[in-house]
């Protein structure tokens, strides 16, 4: 899958499931959760442990993407991709591990909180510019950003639930992604996971509502 495949991709679901959790033993299950709910494009954060084992081991299945998250070096990067990643993201702009995922042929979402961050992004050639935290003014703040530079594809992250999420793809995102709200840790720890394929549902809903909006809108 090429970068540009992969952007397509992820307009066309508009969500991914994004796991950060202490406990390795419940990884698995927990994304099992969110690939029932239905989604399609799952992340597995490097700090989570064996981070690398779970994307090798989801990556072999044909209907999935997965993707490496919290990937701070370029060492990082080849480690995941090798994993089977097909995409990865990070919290920061580092033009080594945006350069290195080129390298690679995968799609390289970094994180960015100002349009100055995310124009940085765009010129280095990330495909994607994550909205890293989600900023307190909410989806108008990616409407602000796309009215001068309508080509970034901002994909809101940290801050992005089930009360908002139709709001931020009616706003402009190119998609969004699920971390908390989704995998709630006291849920994980307790083996909940029935839970998050609930909200999980819930969430993808939420999505397929901030679509029509969008459709609906007014050109």
């Amino acid at each position: 899958m090429t970068p540009a495949e992969f952007v397509q991709r992820f307009r066309a679901v508009r969500a991914s499931a994004i796991l950060r959790t202490p406990h390795e033993e419940a990884a698995a299950p927990a994304m099992e959760a969110a690939l029932r709910a239905g989604f399609e494009i799952i992340e597995f954060t490097m700090t989570t442990p064996g981070a690398l084992d779970r994307i090798g081991e989801f990556s072999r299945r044909e209907s999935v993407i997965v993707g490496a998250g919290t990937v701070l070096t370029p060492e990082d990067a080849e480690a995941a991709v090798q994993a089977g990643a097909r995409f990865l993201v990070s919290p920061v702009v580092d033009e080594a591990v945006i350069e290195k995922a080129i390298s690679l042929g995968v799609a390289m979402m970094p994180g960015t909180h100002t349009p100055t961050e995310m124009f940085r992004a765009h010129r280095a050639g990330a495909v994607l510019q994550k909205l890293f935290p989600a900023p307190g003014i909410g989806p108008a703040f990616v409407r602000a950003v796309l009215g001068p530079m309508p080509f970034l594809n901002i994909v809101p992250t940290s801050g992005v639930d089930l009360e908002n999420a139709a709001a931020w793809i009616h706003a402009g995102a190119h998609a969004v992604g699920f971390v908390s709200p989704l995998f709630d840790s006291a849920d994980i720890a307790a083996g909940r996971f029935e839970r998050i394929e609930d909200r999980g549902r819930r969430m993808l809903e939420a999505v397929r509502v901030g679509e029509a909006r969008d459709t609906a809108r007014p050109g």
